[in-house]
């Protein structure tokens, strides 16, 4: 394994149907559009992310990780982010999450093909993946489990000033 060369952001990657490109702070109006949707934050922990400034608070975050934009491949049209973060090389192990899509790509291949994107590109650098999920995001925790990952431990995030239970999920290679 070449762990030295794991670039968390790179240039893309793609699959038939999704595409992901480095995020930059010239995303931010267009993606906030997509995120602008209550419902896409209604079981995660941070609910105000669909206002302008709960999602700044977002973006100011994601754009310091290995964040992503995702775009439906035929159409460009954003679907939203999502990021590598916490690659710990000592232990091979690397977060994918800080993701959102939006509700017209939700029940379809989107969100397993961009996972898989990640997963694929991230064991050829780490041999288990961890995902990161509020205790009440069970469309998420739902989703990983399709994945293969395995529920290993339940964390506490301070999130805007305020302790939220977590649970921590791993997919092994």
């Amino acid at each position: 394994m070449q762990i030295s060369n794991f670039n968390l952001q790179p240039n893309f990657l793609e699959n038939e149907i999704t595409k992901l490109i480095p995020l930059e702070e010239k995303h931010f109006e267009r993606l906030f559009e997509a995120a602008s949707d209550p419902l896409i934050w209604e079981q995660n922990p941070a609910k105000d992310r669909y206002t302008k400034e709960g999602f700044k608070t977002f973006f100011d975050i994601i754009i310091t990780k290995g964040s992503f934009l995702i775009l439906d491949k035929q159409t460009n049209e954003i679907m939203g982010t999502t990021s590598f973060y916490d690659y710990n090389p000592e232990k091979s192990n690397v977060g994918i999450g800080y993701t959102f899509i939006t509700r017209k790509y939700w029940g379809g291949p989107y969100n397993k093909a961009n996972k898989k994107l990640m997963i694929d590109y991230a064991f050829q650098y780490v041999d288990s993946v961890l995902f990161h999920i509020g205790a009440e995001n069970f469309r998420s925790q739902k989703a990983v489990l399709k994945l293969g990952a395995e529920k290993i431990n339940e964390l506490t995030f301070t999130i805007n000033g305020v302790d939220v239970p977590y649970f921590e999920y791993e997919l092994k290679k």
